[in-house]
């Protein structure tokens, strides 16, 4: 699952400039130790490509010399991403429980602060992002008066840190640059829910001043390009973008054919980097075929999007996304995987289905999500009877699942895990764990991609008892 979000993800490349004098690109080190961990290795990668491959040690730690240093944002991968900001002299080792990730992350060592700063300063902002459902409420007015509150306070943040360390130009950039396009980022987002209110005739007036932000919005540039919030705010920017050519035909929907059609338009008239251009193209097709069931659309977008985009490298991703996504479709017999049940026995896909049924995802790393989901499918196996409900969690890690069954007192008959999760991840495209496919007793794809929690999958349900 982790791997489809890849697409979604990255990083930034700095030159080597210090604020005092330009310096060159010397030697740096980093290492740490996983607890917890999900493989025996790291990937460490910088500018979207992999440096190395560093194994942990008996201790699950590891050390990596990386010169010469490029002064940014490295990465290293060990189940999910994580950014390093790295200069020249650093020395940065981290700790990391890969149970509660962000959480627990923790730097130590020279260059540790200005990495404990992004931390924290990401934190913040994901702390904020969890209650921006509620200021879609807000007027414009009082809206923008709230978020230019939030930014002050994060400037103040910014400035009382670089009081107290020596810090770069590169480095300071970077945090300025993430501290505008997470905001550019939450204006966004407020223009699109007032976009979907209007269905419901509830959306507001906006203010010709509120869009004064977006001035500030570069389409080309040429450091920020890899870089994850300034990346994300350029996707929201053109999602509201690509709307207003459609708006008096369709309600807003960034998930459609037709949205998806426009905003790759505009990804090629308005971007003015390249680079930038081919992954924004890339990602944008890619969350469409995550969820599209049309087959002819699906091709039509492939085919238009190796027109905008000319690497081969993206063509042959999309190809292969595309012809998975296709085997997918409404009224494919379902692709067979191999499952596991409770009993560490191997079972067959065609053993498990016996009626109409619901096949739901979910992992140890969440429990509030697993408890929640599973109480969902108690309340949908009541009211539809008819169908059986498959759980599949999507971890490695047998033992700790198969306690966790008992514990809770889950229907075992009904629990499974994938035998080989990276096989299963692209043959079923399990990009999230709220996601559900319905399946007739024959094996016939009903839906393939639906939202357990949404207001379409009982709708779904009925009808096609109802065939």
């Amino acid at each position: 699952m982790r791997h489809i979000f890849i697409l979604l993800t990255g990083i930034i490349m700095l030159s080597c400039q210090s604020k005092q004098h330009q310096d060159p690109c010397g030697s740096a080190w980093i290492g740490g130790q996983i607890v917890n961990p999900k493989h025996d290795y790291v990937i460490i990668s910088h500018n979207r490509n992999t440096i190395d491959t560093v194994y942990l040690d008996e201790r699950n730690s590891f050390t990596y010399k990386i010169a010469p240093v490029d002064p940014g944002l490295y990465f290293f991968r060990h189940f999910e991403y994580q950014a390093l900001f790295i200069e020249p002299g650093d020395s940065v080792m981290l700790r990391v429980n890969t149970i509660e990730f962000d959480e627990s992350l923790t730097y130590t060592g020279k260059g540790s602060a200005k990495n404990n700063f992004l931390t924290e300063l990401f934190l913040l902002n994901e702390t904020v992002d969890q209650s921006l459902v509620n200021y879609y409420a807000l007027t414009p007015e009082v809206f923008q008066a709230t978020i230019d509150s939030i930014k002050r306070e994060r400037l103040m943040f910014l400035d009382q840190f670089v009081a107290t360390q020596d810090v770069s130009e590169s480095f300071l950039s970077m945090a300025n640059a993430a501290i505008d396009y997470a905001i550019f980022s939450k204006n966004e987002l407020y223009l699109s829910a007032n976009y979907r209110k209007q269905q419901y005739d509830e959306s507001v007036v906006i203010p010709e001043t509120f869009y004064n932000y977006r001035a500030q919005i570069d389409l080309g540039h040429d450091h920020l390009w890899t870089y994850y919030p300034y990346f994300r705010c350029i996707g929201y920017y053109l999602d509201n973008l690509a709307y207003l050519n459609y708006r008096t035909t369709e309600d807003f929907d960034r998930r459609s054919f037709t949205h998806t059609w426009h905003k790759i338009d505009l990804i090629d008239q308005m971007t003015t980097n390249d680079s930038l251009k081919h992954s924004l193209l890339k990602n944008t097709v890619a969350s469409y075929f995550m969820y599209a069931n049309k087959v002819d659309e699906e091709e039509r977008m492939l085919i238009k999007f190796k027109a905008l985009n000319h690497n081969k490298d993206d063509h042959k991703l999309m190809e292969e996304l595309a012809e998975s996504i296709m085997k997918l479709a409404p009224g494919k017999i379902i692709p067979d995987v191999v499952l596991v049940n409770t009993d560490n026995e191997i079972v067959s896909l065609k053993h498990v289905i016996k009626r109409p049924s619901v096949f739901y995802f979910w992992s140890l790393n969440s429990s509030l999500h697993y408890k929640k989901i599973h109480n969902r499918v108690n309340e949908l196996a009541i009211k539809y009877p008819e169908y059986d409900f498959i759980g599949i969690n999507v971890d490695d890690q047998f033992k700790k699942w198969q306690r966790l069954v008992k514990h809770l007192k889950y229907n075992a008959a009904s629990e499974y895990q994938f035998d080989n999760f990276g096989q299963a991840e692209m043959t079923w495209l399990v990009n999230s764990v709220n996601r559900s496919m319905i399946i007739s007793q024959e094996r016939i794809i009903v839906n393939a991609n639906i939202n357990i929690f949404g207001i379409k999958v009982e709708q779904e349900l009925l009808n096609y008892l109802n065939q």
